[in-house]
């Protein structure tokens, strides 16, 4: 194999079709009329909010002003802030609140100007501007990417800051200006701000940062650093712990203790999500990457980092592994993101290509792209993951309409934590958060959970999901729990309870 560009690494654009520039505003805004096409889309299929998760991530966002126990506690410590952050004024609004229509604009910009950015990236990495416009766009017309950039979830916002943070670096790694370090700082800040991928993905550019300028890397680390202190104190304000690892799920994941097998689990959900052949090329282009960082050993460190910072999305991997083996069940939506970095890394075996079979090359891996799954495949693992809740949350449509019917106005009793996404469902029945007590509300919460009859005349449980939600324990460990209630409705794996009468003091 000979080395591209004469011999020496070459970071400048030769012979492009189109200048890195073009290239960025071509891709912004061609991902963004896709991305905004294919919401339209999912959205008339009713799938915008199919996803669990996705009606929770509106729910933290609105009840940081809709609640018994208002304030900024409310973004909670499980997950990270900043996409509640961004949409919690919007929230606010019923129908912004109902559709997710504000979550999903964040997520087609921030994709689209993620995907613009890396272009640009890919322009200047393999010198070929086919190759920074195909894999962007190969990307976004993966079908589970596609998806997930049409709904409020938190993925479109990480795969965007991600590639942000990495071009950001790579400004910032060719001449360490104040200006490239604010940018870069600012973006690897919103990165570890928005999913626990980005702590990984943030780490490995923080690592190459550091091999390459040991002493200015301190000013550019800084940022991300008081973004995760800020978020540690948060966590400890609002939960009494800097960071909650547990309790959110059961460990029923066979791979629990065996990271083997969590790795295989994360193989064969990459391949689900994309296709074998897009995994092996992705592979060999971090093969690729390592060649090419080999190479640029002679230009100094910084060369050797920019020329590795492909491998940093790859870091993404590092949780699903994490959370596998410490027994999280499979979510195939956690390996996405795996998906993204090795359509990204396949620029490192392209990189490597004769300038004259680049261009072919790239088109090649789009055309691959797209023969292995159409971006609208409403089988495709993503679609279908998100809707295996869609019957539970038909089922407990009779659940509303008898609480709904009857209610007198005083606070229903509900682990948000389980029941986050119904909660949000009930919005369009008239129910506020406010209607709730929930975790959310400190120790109304907890003096309502240990004596539900002096606060509270309503309970919803969730009775099935992994065991059952916390009230649910409850009532099975203790005859005392539900005295005086009595089970009104139940579906979809919930269950109502009323008590006739009570003094109700959480009121």
């Amino acid at each position: 194999m000979s080395p591209p560009a004469g011999g020496r690494i070459e970071w400048s654009i030769i012979t492009p079709t189109l200048s890195p520039s073009r290239t960025i505003w071509t891709l912004g805004l061609l991902t963004a009329t896709i991305g905004a096409a294919a919401a339209i889309h999912f959205g008339w299929l009713d799938l915008t909010l199919s996803h669990y998760d996705a009606r929770g991530h509106l729910v933290v966002a609105r009840r940081v002003f809709d609640n018994l126990t208002p304030g900024w506690m409310q973004l909670g410590a499980v997950w990270l802030p900043l996409p509640h952050v961004l949409n919690a004024v919007p929230a606010q609004l019923d129908w912004a609140y109902q559709t997710g229509a504000f979550g999903v604009v964040l997520s087609i910009a921030f994709m689209a100007s993620g995907l613009a950015a890396i272009g640009g990236f890919l322009v200047r990495y393999t010198g070929s501007s086919a190759v920074g416009v195909c894999l962007p766009l190969a990307v976004l017309l993966n079908p589970n990417v596609l998806y997930l950039q049409s709904t409020p979830m938190t993925e479109p916002m990480l795969f965007g800051l991600a590639c942000l943070a990495l071009v950001g670096v790579d400004a910032w790694l060719t001449d360490g200006a104040k200006r490239h370090t604010r940018l870069a700082g600012c973006a690897l800040a919103a990165l570890v701000l928005t999913r626990y991928e980005g702590w990984c993905i943030a780490g490995a550019l923080g690592g190459l940062a550091i091999f390459a300028r040991p002493k200015d890397a301190p000013r550019l680390l800084l940022y991300p650093g008081l973004a995760i202190l800020a978020f540690l104190l948060l966590s400890y304000g609002s939960t009494g712990r800097w960071f909650v690892t547990g309790g959110f799920f059961e460990a029923t994941n066979p791979a629990l203790g065996d990271p083997w097998r969590a790795w295989t689990q994360i193989l064969e959900g990459t391949e689900r999500l994309s296709d074998p052949w897009i995994v092996r090329i992705g592979l060999a282009g971090g093969l690729g990457v390592l060649a090419t960082a080999w190479w640029a050993r002679r230009d100094g460190r910084a060369q050797v980092a920019r020329a590795l910072l492909p491998l940093s999305l790859a870091a993404a991997a590092a949780l699903p592994l994490y959370a596998f083996t410490s027994g999280h069940p499979v979510r195939i939506r956690y390996m996405v993101s795996v998906v993204v970095a090795l359509l990204i890394l396949s620029a490192g075996l392209l990189r490597w290509l004769p300038r004259r079979m680049q261009s072919t090359a790239a088109v090649g891996m789009l055309a691959l792209a797209l023969w292995s799954a159409h971006p609208l495949d409403p089988d495709a693992p993503m679609v279908r993951e998100a809707q295996w809740e869609r019957p539970y949350s038909d089922a407990r449509r009779a659940v509303t309409a008898a609480l709904a019917a009857r209610w007198d106005g005083t606070p229903v009793l509900a682990s948000m934590g389980s029941l986050a996404h119904y909660m949000q469902q009930m919005s369009r029945d008239g129910f506020s958060l406010r209607d709730f007590v929930h975790e959310g509300n400190g120790e109304l919460w907890h003096r309502a959970q240990a004596t539900p009859a002096v606060y509270v005349r309503w309970i919803l449980i969730e009775e099935s999901a992994e065991g059952g939600d916390v009230l649910a324990h409850r009532a099975r460990e203790s005859d005392e729990f539900l005295s005086g209630f009595t089970r009104v409705m139940d579906g979809g794996g919930v269950a109502l309870y009323h008590r006739q009468s009570g003094n109700l003091e959480g009121r």
